[in-house]
């Protein structure tokens, strides 16, 4: 399932550099992640890199988006088109 960002966000800006998929972006009052972008970094990442490296814990699963680990594969698939996925990432 996609990540999202609570409204505990302080908008440090710690987790959007570290997307490899470019889910997240500044909002009005906090960061944002878009749902059709998040992989939960699977294909780049053995865990979810916002969740890691939020200071105040406020990047969590979002149970509106539910998906199987294939699903976020094939989803990371058609945003990386010719890569490959990094071995251990799903």
């Amino acid at each position: 399932m996609a990540y999202k960002i609570t409204d505990e966000c302080i908008s440090c800006g710690a987790c959007e550099p570290d997307c490899p998929n470019q889910a997240i972006t500044e909002g009005d009052t906090q960061y944002d992640i878009d749902p059709d972008r998040c992989t939960e970094c699977i294909g780049s990442y053995e865990s979810s890199r916002c969740a890691d490296l939020c200071p105040v814990d406020s990047c969590v699963p979002d149970p509106a988006h539910e998906e199987t680990k294939e699903q976020l594969l094939e989803k990371w698939r058609k945003l990386h088109s010719g890569e490959e996925p990094a071995a251990g990432t799903y």
